[in-house]
């Protein structure tokens, strides 16, 4: 807003009747309000418990913090390890046309051969930094820290049990 605006709204003589466009304004909203239980009711004030400090602005400066750049590293690889495994998947039911049983223990040894050192490693170093790197609170009541939508925020590694939950070992829905 410019300067001339604002001293031709608010000036010695206090606030003016304003244009016609915000006495329709004013009026519509009047109307809105009719009936409504919250009328004439203070508005609950939102609390901001925190200042602007230059640590937060310097923290800034750097980047994403290394629990962010870590979360992206794991979906990365478990995204890519989803996807070669949906290629085995799909090619060991190819090989074993018909034979359900022999593409279930394939498909089993399979899963439990899979390699996921790398990330798994990252899991691991994200559950035992993530709640300092994020500055998660503590739970009083429990003596952990507070859960994130309702869940902890340890992941899981993945093994055989979370591919076999994905590509389960059933020939009809892997030919599929």
């Amino acid at each position: 807003m410019e300067p001339w605006q604002r001293e031709q709204i608010l000036g010695e003589w206090g606030v003016r009747e304003g244009t016609a466009r915000s006495q329709a304004e004013r009026d519509r909203l009047a109307g809105e309000l009719e009936g409504s239980p919250l009328k004439g009711r203070p508005l609950r004030r939102r609390l901001r418990n925190f200042r602007p400090d230059a640590a937060g602005y310097i923290g800034a400066m750097l980047g994403p913090r290394p629990y962010m750049t870590r979360l992206r590293e794991i979906h990365d690889l478990t995204a890519a390890h989803e996807r070669r495994l949906g290629e085995e998947w799909a090619r060991l039911a190819a090989e074993c046309r018909g034979d359900g049983a022999l593409f279930g223990r394939r498909w089993r040894e399979l899963a439990e051969r899979w390699n996921f050192v790398e990330v798994n490693d990252l899991i691991e170093r994200h559950n035992r930094w993530f709640p300092l790197e994020s500055r998660l609170p503590m739970d009083p009541r429990t003596g952990d820290f507070v859960l994130l939508d309702g869940r902890p925020y340890r992941r899981r590694a993945l093994d055989a049990a979370w591919v076999l939950e994905r590509f389960p070992p059933i020939l009809e829905r892997a030919a599929a």
